[in-house]
Order: C-alpha cells, then structure tokens, then sequence
C-alpha cells in the first residue's frame, strides 16, 4: 500500500498509509488463489470468509464485499487498518510459501472506506424481544458484543466511564493509525442498530452491578479493559515528566492535547524524548512524540529488535521516521535535576542467552556496562493491567493475582449472568477482543433462553 513521505509525515496527524486506488486494488485482489480450503479463514479469529469478500473486489463489487465482511465484523474499516494480519490470516495465505502472502488486511480496508456511505442498519431488519442488556465499557470487545446481541434482537445499553465512547480504539491508537472519524462511523452504524450508549458512567461508583439488575437487565457483559499501568519500580520512577503510555496517549488522543491551546489538556513536548518498552503502544507513543515535535526519540527494549512483540510494519515505520532503537538495554534508574524533572536515564547492557522454559532467550546483565542516556521525558510502555476499582466493588467476582476476572470457556465469570472479555479477562488484539466479544454473545443467548425465556 503506498505510504506517506516520513519527513512528512512524522510532522502531524495523518494517515501513514494512503489506501489503495482502485487499479492497485484489483490487482492484488486478483492474486488470491480462491483455494478450496482457505487456511486464510482458520487464522481469522472471528472467522471472516476471506476469499468470499475477495472475489467480489477482483469484480470490483465493494459493496458486496462488504456485505461478506460484516456478516462476521462490524468493524472492517478499523480492522483493516490495525490488526495483526500478518500474524494471523495472512500468515496462513498459501502464496506465503513461495512469495508474499495476499494483502487481506489492505483490501478490507479498500472495501470499508470506499463502501462508507454504506447504512448496514437498512439492510437488516431485526425482531426485538425486549429483553435488556447492559455491556460496560465501550472497547472492541463491549462493542462487538452488544452489536451480535443487537441483531438477534436484545436491547443493549453500554455504559461507558469517559466522555467519548470507544475504548481503546479512541484513546490508545493515534491518529496517524486510526483516524477518529472511521471509528465514529463504526459507531454511528452501532447506534442505528439501535445500540445506547450512556457516557460519563462509571460503573461501580456511578451505581453498581446489582443496581443494573434491579433496573430490569437481564444479563451484563464487563468489557472494561486493561487501565492500570505497570512500572518499573527502580528509582526516580516518580520524577515529573516520566508518563506511563496510557496517560500520555490519552492525553494526546482522547484530550487533544496535541491541539493546545484550541484543547486544554497540555502534555510536556519533549525536545530528547524516551520511550522504554517494544510493544505496538512503546511505538505509538514514540511516534507520537516525535510528531509533538521532539527532536530525538530513542526507544529501548531490553531484548533483541527481531523479539519485539510490536507489529513488523509499526517497527519499519518508526524507524523510517528516524526512531532510534536502543536494544538489549534495561533502564537502571531515572536522575532528575534540582527540581525533581527527569534529566537522564542510567541504563545497563543485556546480554541474550540460551532460550529457556518460556520459550525466550534468557536475559542477564552485563556487569560493569552501565551508562547514561540523557532525556527530558520519558514515557513507560511496559503493558497494562485491568483497572482493579470495579472487580473490587462487585462482591463474589472472582479475580486472578493479576486482576483479571475469571471466566469459564463461555466467558461467564463466577456470577450468574455476568460476563466478561477483551482485556479484562487477559492480554487481547483488538481483533481477539471482538472474538471474545463475539463468543460472549451466543453465551448470553443461550444463558438467556435457559434462565429467562
């Protein structure tokens, strides 16, 4: 797909990737081989009929491609651009074997942005049966759950805690990555469908589980996510200017505050800016930086560039837009100035070794290689755990040792009639959090029919 200039780029808020025209996207639609038995669909983990959208494109027939595509996906235009295609449908295309695989992901997008105008909710036509259901949280995984539910004809209600709905795809993708007006789409469609989504709620403070029961809902799918962040604990972690990467993408995404002062939500622009982690947010939050204006940006990830978990495209694109990875290094302590502001970073060398029970190369340090890296912000992308308030307001909720709610295989948690998915039940893609989401649905149906019907 073609991609912007990274000069350019790394400027603003732009798109990175231009999208297919209309000739480069017959071509590759073309390329699929329409296999008998696509191993494309098997890595879908919400079972999209991959090769049944794709030749509808090579006819050059969007809109019934995106009838395909949302028989099983209520949010093409935003899977298209985020997920992980190469680790999952992709990675299965039999023309990998011998070449590059087909461009799945790409082409759903083609399909979702050229189809836009495109009103899902008048082509269904749903029978209601009354029957209420509240989702909390509005994340991929609330969403797509209370869309299934929607469309078998239940009366979904999601509360959301921010003032803006959409979970993680508002606050933690930026711009360049996911535009805010395709998930506004996504979400207008949802609302049409008959979705309501009430804002500034939070659940557990603003009134509690069992008060949605007395309210009349027959069920309750908990899709809070994962909101507590997780820290180093080495010294100086709590200098100024050191943000844990949800706070600073919220802040930039959710709160505008790269739009100061026409927002008021300022975040310190840093002129040598850190960024300490290698997953996918470590490389938002770095290419966010550096489009706040920094001048340098270094990320450091304790193991090797090639283990990093981030996607190989986001790698590539940071480091086009001049990221510099600084690998096999672990922060040590952070050093602040007089007035307690980070000033630098005193790290250590790591060294790989044999891989060991995980299934990674065991890590040890290089005695003696210490050295400083100096900063005037550094923001900590070391992965999140779920917010404990509400699991700790909900009395019989039954929790692991790191806050995830405990489910069995139909995501019901150990209350009857409440449910759970996405992040706060363990580590999830957006696309993992709308199977779950997906999974969850026929669970509360079929809870539903046994105990209310």
């Amino acid at each position: 797909m073609p991609e912007r200039d990274p000069n350019i780029r790394k400027r603003d808020f732009k798109q990175v990737n231009c999208g297919y025209i209309q000739s480069e996207m017959l071509k590759e639609a073309k390329r699929c081989l329409q296999c008998q038995k696509p191993l494309c669909v098997h890595g879908c983990p919400v079972g999209i009929d991959i090769p049944e959208f794709i030749k509808h494109l090579s006819l050059n027939d969007p809109k019934q491609a995106m009838v395909v595509l949302k028989r099983k996906n209520d949010f093409p235009a935003i899977c298209g651009r985020i997920c992980p295609q190469e680790n999952q449908c992709e990675k299965f295309c039999i023309l990998s074997k011998r070449n590059e695989s087909v461009s799945i992901g790409n082409l759903e997008r083609y399909a979702a942005d050229n189809t836009a105008s495109m009103d899902s909710s008048n082509t269904m036509i749903i029978s209601k049966n009354g029957i209420r259901i509240a989702i909390i949280g509005s994340g991929p995984s609330g969403l797509t759950c209370g869309g299934d539910l929607l469309k078998m004809g239940y009366d979904v209600t999601v509360y959301e805690s921010l003032h803006n709905a959409g979970g993680v795809l508002r606050y933690g993708v930026p711009e360049f990555r996911l535009p805010k007006y395709v998930l506004d789409l996504e979400l207008c469609n949802l609302k049409k469908l008959g979705m309501k989504i009430i804002l500034n709620t939070f659940i557990g403070r603003t009134k509690t589980i069992k008060e949605l029961f007395y309210e009349g809902y027959k069920s309750i799918f908990i899709a809070t996510g994962a909101g507590l962040p997780i820290f180093p604990k080495i010294p100086g972690e709590n200098l100024n200017h050191i943000y844990s990467a949800n706070e600073f993408l919220v802040r930039v995404n959710l709160m505008h505050s790269f739009d100061f002062p026409n927002y008021d939500t300022p975040i310190y622009k840093a002129r040598n800016a850190v960024v300490i982690g290698g997953g996918n947010t470590a490389m938002d939050a770095a290419r966010t930086a550096l489009r706040l204006g920094a001048e340098n940006v270094k990320l450091i990830y304790r193991r090797t560039e090639s283990e990093m978990p981030a996607r190989k495209e986001e790698r590539i694109h940071a480091k086009e837009e001049g990221i510099d990875f600084v690998t096999l290094t672990s922060p040590v302590r952070f050093i602040g100035n007089e007035k307690r502001f980070v000033k630098a970073i005193e790290c250590m060398k790591m060294e790989s070794g044999e891989i060991d029970n995980s299934g990674r190369r065991h890590l040890s340090k290089i005695i003696g290689s210490n050295y400083i890296i100096e900063t005037d912000m550094v923001v900590l992308a070391l992965g999140l755990h779920p917010n404990p308030i509400l699991p700790s307001l909900v009395y019989g909720l039954i929790i692991d040792s790191h806050g995830h709610i405990t489910t069995d295989d139909s995501f019901m948690t150990s209350l009857p009639g409440v449910f759970a998915g996405g992040d706060v039940v363990g580590g999830a893609t957006v696309i993992e959090a709308m199977r779950m989401g997906k999974k969850a649905a026929k669970a509360i149906e079929k809870y539903l029919k046994n105990n209310c019907c």
